[in-house]
């Protein structure tokens, strides 16, 4: 079954992450969202050229905005924006259009496509070639045993909790069917959404064809991270710690930790991803509520300096974002 046909739903279903990022850079900090106009380009880690100036811009709900002072310090990643998700109002940014690999956030559009699909209980069996390509790209797992049956959602919760490409690579064989239309509608999406600087060339965000062939930037990060969390089946999983799938008909028994590193250390932390990869660095798109005020941020490119480095740069942007006050 082709996903083609529900991707056009993403616009509705995200209204307000239709709404493109692209006029923030690291000296303005105090904007709104608006709509991109132009489809994505070829090239990666690079700083794009401005976009053509929206002839429409999408107006949110009008709430009151946040009076902006200094800016969160010590934060080492080499890009990141942190944003008011209930007003779009863009707190702070540091090349937020510079286009990176995003390493394994690129499974929150995997996710996004699966969850357009609408039936999350269909039964999916793990094929061997999952294990296989797993096997083949290094890549982290969720220990799907070739053969198994699990549903949509399980397998969901396999693919954004523990970050298994055996997960993503089944999911996408699926719904593709197969890997290059999945791929191919991952990028339709993109396009949809507004993420004009953002391309994919696998379901999992692995460093092929080359380190920097599936890349995003911030803004579109956001504006990705904005429609995901709009589905409450998405909310549900990523801010879990772990879960179990206890041993059932036709499967094993699984038990998945959430490798976001917020997640049960930071107060209010909702989600989202994380990420890494030798060139894409710790990676994080990150979501926290707290008194009743919503932020949604990006860092991309955090240092290797351990495994919570990503949720250490978030952690510095949200504190910075919940104290500021409003002007209202």
């Amino acid at each position: 079954m082709r996903l083609t046909a529900r991707i056009a739903s993403l616009t509705v279903a995200a209204a307000v992450s239709t709404a493109a990022l692209a006029a923030c850079t690291s000296t303005q900090a105090e904007q709104t969202l608006h709509p991109a106009a132009t489809q994505p380009t070829a090239s990666a880690t690079r700083t794009s050229a401005s976009p053509s100036p929206s002839p429409s811009p999408r107006r949110l709900p009008a709430s009151p905005a946040l009076q902006v002072t200094g800016a969160p310090k010590g934060v080492k990643a080499k890009e990141g924006v942190l944003v008011d998700a209930s007003t779009g109002q863009v707190l702070w940014a540091k090349d937020a259009n510079t286009e990176r690999p995003m390493a394994s956030v690129t499974k929150v559009m995997t996710a996004l496509l699966v969850l357009t699909s609408g039936n999350l209980n269909q039964q999916i069996q793990v094929p061997k070639a999952a294990f296989d390509y797993a096997w083949k790209y290094g890549a982290e797992t969720a220990g799907l045993h070739p053969g198994d049956k699990l549903t949509a959602g399980e397998l969901l919760e396999a693919l954004l909790l523990s970050s298994g490409a055996d997960a993503a690579y089944t999911l996408a064989n699926y719904y593709g069917p197969g890997l290059a239309a999945f791929v191919s509608d991952m990028n339709a999406a993109a396009a949809r959404l507004g993420m004009t600087h953002t391309h994919f060339t696998s379901p999992d965000g692995l460093p092929y064809p080359t380190e920097t062939s599936t890349y995003s930037t911030p803004n579109d990060l956001v504006i990705l991270g904005l429609a995901a969390m709009k589905y409450p089946a998405f909310r549900s999983i990523v801010d879990q710690r772990f879960y179990q799938l206890k041993k059932g008909p036709g499967r094993h028994q699984y038990w998945w930790d959430n490798t976001d590193a917020l997640i049960g250390s930071y107060q209010g932390a909702l989600g989202i991803k994380d990420g890494y990869t030798d060139d894409a660095g710790h990676c994080l798109l990150f979501e926290a509520e707290r008194d009743g005020r919503t932020l949604i941020g990006v860092v991309l490119g955090s240092p290797p300096s351990g495994t919570a480095a990503g949720a250490q740069d978030a952690e510095k942007m949200l504190n910075w974002g919940f104290a500021l006050h409003s002007t209202g």
